[in-house]
């Protein structure tokens, strides 16, 4: 593969990323793209992560890896409240057969999110060797779900990776209105909890920045990364006191 006059590099698999600015970043096509190759064993995703590279690629292409600058990411304590969801929230926590679990269904969240992928609601990205990856990840501990679930059934979610306090948001679903709000949420809720500062988005989109999420340097986010994956991780299960943080009368919305 080529841009220009440059080839993309290309990992065999254990390879070490090449530097990322390297980047085909006056590629309009693929801004952030930085090389193909290589496998999606957990401790490649590790490196990857720790490193702002992320996997991306649709079926019937090889893996690709990117590193966008700038980075989109949500300080979980600029998230962005609206009037309608904080409703929505209120009605959900107070209601017996409602809650948010954590980790106890992470194969079939991210499965829902493969499948809303496939009907063109977020891409086309989930493929199942990144199905069966991220699975390994969870197995292996950094890999996480939060889930919403009304009247015993999983109505929405979401799942990302999480390398001591360094967060990185992957993907939602939802079959109710609403669910993978609440989950998106419940996430916020438990990272202000746990001290966490930032939640990587990986790219700018609309419905990201109408949380709150903004752009940063690449440089100021893996710098973020670096300090944060080297904390205590936090334990990730949620409790209905959390909501406090987003619902208490001291909460504008913004």
């Amino acid at each position: 593969m080529r841009a220009g006059s440059s080839y993309l590099p290309w990992l065999e698999a254990g390879e070490a990323f090449p530097p990322i600015h390297q980047t085909w970043a006056d590629n309009s096509d693929a801004p952030g793209l930085l090389c193909a190759g290589g496998d999606l064993s957990v401790n490649t995703l590790l490196r990857a992560y720790q490193s702002g590279i992320f996997p991306w690629f649709s079926s019937g292409q090889p893996i690709l890896w990117w590193s966008p600058n700038p980075r989109m990411v949500l300080k979980p304590d600029k998230f962005r409240l609206h009037n309608s969801l904080k409703k929505r929230l209120k009605k959900f926590a107070s209601c017996p057969d409602c809650e948010i679990r954590v980790d106890s269904a992470f194969g079939t969240v991210i499965q829902a999110c493969a499948d809303s992928s496939r009907l063109g609601q977020s891409g086309t990205w989930i493929v199942p060797d990144m199905v069966q990856a991220y699975i390994r990840l969870h197995q292996a501990g950094f890999a996480h779900s939060v889930e919403t679930w009304m009247h015993g059934h999983l109505v929405g979610g979401l799942y990302f990776v999480a390398i001591g306090q360094a967060v990185f948001g992957e993907s939602m679903f939802h079959q109710v209105t609403d669910a993978s709000k609440i989950a998106l949420a419940a996430m916020v809720a438990l990272c202000r909890h746990s001290g966490v500062q930032q939640i990587d988005c990986q790219q700018n989109t609309r419905h990201l920045a109408s949380f709150g999420a903004t752009e940063m340097p690449r440089a100021s986010f893996i710098e973020g990364v670096t300090g944060a994956a080297k904390l205590p991780a936090p334990k990730w299960m949620f409790s209905p006191v959390y909501w406090n943080c987003l619902l208490s009368p001291a909460t504008a919305n913004k």
